[in-house]
């Protein structure tokens, strides 16, 4: 058992860590309640994580902090754990389960341990995966807009902007709303234009009240320019709320 623990070690320390994982996976049955336990369960968990199997090494990291709860590699192991996730996360084109899983373990460790050296990067990380997120549902936005489900996609753009009200897109996504609000109102039947074009309008006066000095500036002022004059043809008995 020691020279099979010597050439576990060795091939792990080689970045062989196919070799090494069936040799740990036995050393620690035959180890396990022992000190030498330890040392073998934390290398094997990280066999795992170099190999690309994340979600093994996340239950295997997870599973260390419990069984070793006073090891020296506790704390580390707790974070690997959630940085595994981070690591499992896909592009934000596809499915955000384990975006939301890795924020919330993020989270949970440096609830865990506040004073940690590493709450930093925990920080950082936990930025670029809201980040992704926001790219998600910036998409999604677009993607109703350029169904022309203006309504829908409006209400998307305003859900992006109360949940993210720090988001990159935000410029972006209140000058998109005066668009859909104008296309909206365009592709109404006659009794809901006239509510409809004052929303827009009061999204083009929230949105250059807020950047003045837009890039989108020209265009959302010919947005107006038109929604004021369709506004001049509609009776004052034809409007209404928007629905």
């Amino acid at each position: 058992m020691d020279a099979k623990s010597d050439l576990a070690y060795r091939l792990y320390s080689k970045g062989d860590y196919y070799r090494a994982m069936p040799l740990f996976e036995e050393l620690i049955t035959v180890y396990r309640g022992t000190r030498k336990a330890e040392k073998l369960y934390y290398h094997y968990a990280y066999t795992n994580y170099h190999l690309g199997d994340y979600q093994s090494a996340a239950y295997d990291f997870e599973n260390f902090t419990k069984t070793f709860p006073n090891s020296e590699y506790a704390e580390e192991c707790a974070f690997m754990h959630a940085y595994c996730y981070f690591e499992d996360s896909p592009d934000f084109s596809l499915d955000q389960t384990n975006t939301f899983k890795a924020i919330n373990e993020l989270q949970l460790f440096a609830d865990r341990y506040p004073a940690s050296s590493r709450i930093p990067e925990c920080n950082r990380l936990i930025d670029e995966l809201r980040g992704k997120l926001e790219s998600k549902d910036f998409e999604n936005a677009k993607l109703y807009y350029n169904m022309e489900s203006y309504k829908a996609s409006i209400t998307a753009f305003k859900n992006l902007i109360q949940d993210y009200p720090a988001t990159n897109y935000r410029e972006q996504a209140m000058f998109l709303i005066i668009k859909a609000g104008f296309l909206l109102a365009e592709n109404s039947v006659e009794e809901k234009k006239a509510g409809r074009y004052n929303e827009a309008l009061g999204a083009y006066t929230e949105f250059i009240s807020n950047y003045p000095d837009s890039k989108y500036k020209k265009e959302a002022d010919e947005l107006s320019a038109q929604i004021r004059k369709k506004l001049d043809k509609i009776p004052s008995d034809n409007i209404s709320n928007i629905n």
